[in-house]
């Protein structure tokens, strides 16, 4: 966060603590977190998820091997995607809208592990969301993160 000081005449977007003026501002990053002044979750979800993108494609060269298990794959995504895009999702409060936001990048980023499916005629289409939940066995992005949360409060009380 930036300080400010400033003896002449005070603008609305400085406040005077401890004999300074800081300048409040819309938005900022702390530890990795972005903060913003009207206490939205939208643009840590965006960002967040952005970052998930990147992570997977980072590792697209062993997401995309053939030499590689699709158990294995998954576990990968489990561990290195995964926490990239929940990172402090302990203390966030999903709406539905945020919910279908972190499934939809999930879903995406599935169907790029786990590839088209082959039907008996040789065509390729893409692979179904319960067709995912179930090669997942419904440990989605959204229940891990109510586990998360569930396990954090049990460990705060």
């Amino acid at each position: 966060m930036s300080t400010k000081l400033n003896t002449e005449d005070v603008p609305k977007k400085l406040v005077y603590m401890i004999s300074k003026y800081l300048e409040q501002l819309k938005f900022y990053t702390y530890l990795g977190l972005s903060i913003n002044d009207d206490n939205s979750i939208e643009e840590e979800i965006k960002e967040r998820t952005d970052l998930g993108n990147k992570a997977h494609y980072a590792h697209q060269k062993i997401f995309k091997s053939k030499l590689i298990s699709k158990k294995a794959k998954l576990k990968l995504h489990c561990t290195i995607i995964r926490p990239v895009i929940i990172c402090a999702s302990k203390t966030w409060a999903l709406k539905e809208s945020i919910k279908q936001k972190l499934l939809i990048t999930e879903i995406k980023i599935l169907r790029r592990i786990f590839g088209p499916t082959k039907d008996r005629d040789v065509t390729l289409r893409i692979k179904t969301n319960d067709r995912l939940n179930n090669l997942i066995r419904n440990k989605n992005i959204t229940n891990y993160t109510k586990g998360q949360r569930i396990s954090w409060f049990a460990h705060a009380h």
